[in-house]
């Protein structure tokens, strides 16, 4: 099967997927299923279109690749479904239901059918990294696979301490500031968007010859501009903001946003 049909039928399921996804958010009034959705999609899709592709020249490359991306949505997918089991709707979805109103259900579609076009995206970006022409693995294939294992021992990390923070009676309303929350106000978002830059040292061929490599750059551009300015940062500050009051005023002052950096 060509690499066009292959990524054509990728973003079909996505779609497909996303579609699901709202209607179990529909039956169970639980929009956090969605995010769980996307993450489990984005890795079974993807390793689905890169084992599907005959015209994958790097046997090493493309399991290397098929790996990462399902230890990632294992991961993520995972820790999504396990919190939208025991702690219910996302108060970032709950909000944007109140801004909508009655078009509530209407807009939630669209706006999932959204995520579904980001997530067929970064399907695209692992696709065009595996399919790099270079037979033998080389040393960009395991700076990228490094960086990656450090970004999901970074983001289980930054869980790990957020769920150890909030399960201690006595942090009730507090914010949490110790660890790598002391180092960032989204330490989680950072360490998923630095996982998906691995896909560029792993696709973009730094000798000239294999210029669609180049295009796994969309991987960590898109992802920065929807956990920093979008879907991520923003409604979630603003909930912090409404719950946490002058506290988390004063942890944004002296906490880097997004980047690490040592607090002030």
């Amino acid at each position: 099967m060509s690499a066009v049909a292959i990524l054509i039928i990728a973003t079909i399921a996505f779609s497909a997927v996303m579609a699901v996804a709202w209607l179990v958010q529909r039956v169970t009034g639980n929009d956090g299923w969605a995010d769980a959705f996307w993450s489990f999609g984005v890795g079974t899709i993807a390793a689905l279109a890169v084992s599907a592709s005959s015209d994958i020249v790097s046997a090493d490359r493309k399991y290397l690749v098929i790996a990462l991306v399902l230890i990632w949505s294992l991961r993520l997918g995972g820790h999504i479904l396990v919190r939208t089991l025991k702690n219910g709707d996302d108060p970032r979805y709950v909000r944007l239901r109140h801004e909508w109103g009655p078009n509530a259900a209407s807009r939630m579609f669209f706006f999932l059918q959204s995520q579904a076009f980001a997530g067929a995206m970064l399907v695209i970006c692992v696709y065009v990294a595996a399919s790099r022409p270079d037979a033998e693995l080389e040393f960009p294939d395991y700076l990228g696979a490094l960086i990656m294992l450090v970004a999901l021992l970074g983001e289980a990390i930054a869980d790990w301490q957020l769920r150890k923070f909030g399960s201690d009676p006595a942090n009730y309303g507090k914010v949490c500031d110790a660890g790598l929350w002391a180092w960032s106000r989204h330490p989680n978002y950072f360490f998923e968007w630095l996982g998906w830059t691995s896909y560029v040292f792993i696709g973009a061929d730094f000798d000239g010859d294999y210029a669609h490599g180049w295009l796994t750059l969309v991987a960590p551009v898109l992802m920065y501009v929807l956990l920093r300015h979008v879907s991520g940062v923003p409604p979630l500050e603003q909930h912090m903001l409404a719950t946490r009051g002058s506290a988390f005023r004063d942890y944004q002052r002296r906490t880097s946003i997004f980047f690490p950096r040592p607090p002030r």
